[in-house]
């Protein structure tokens, strides 16, 4: 990476868009499968085994506030992105190099991982 110095207002957009994204992912593993309540279906028994594979259990659907909790997130994120796009930044960039200084720039700005945690020690 060259180091680029980016403008800091970019920067926050940049890291509050990984953490946005990271929200709304998070909340949609958490949120039931369908939005309107829905019946599940069986799955296929395998004829020589016996295991069931496939069907869903019913969902209950999302809540007024499940709802508006992933419109507010997918909301942030357009308005975020549009906003890292169309940031004057980029005009003072070689349009040859604005994909990958648009790379450096989710890089540097990218959450570090959380730490594993020591199971073994915790015993």
């Amino acid at each position: 990476m060259a180091g680029t110095a980016f403008p800091d207002d970019l920067r926050a957009a940049q890291s509050r868009l990984h953490r946005a994204t990271s929200e709304l992912a998070a909340l949609l593993r958490a949120l039931p499968w369908s939005v309107e309540p829905a019946p599940g279906w069986p799955g296929t028994r395998h004829p020589y085994t016996g295991e069931v594979t496939g069907g869903r259990a019913p969902s209950p659907g999302w809540t007024r506030d499940q709802q508006d909790a992933v419109e507010r997130l997918r909301s942030e994120c357009t308005d975020l992105s549009v906003r890292i796009t169309t940031h004057p930044f980029w005009s003072t960039v070689e349009a040859g190099r604005r994909v990958p200084t648009r790379t450096e720039l989710k890089q540097v700005t990218k959450p570090a991982p959380a730490p594993a945690l020591d199971i073994t020690e915790a015993a």
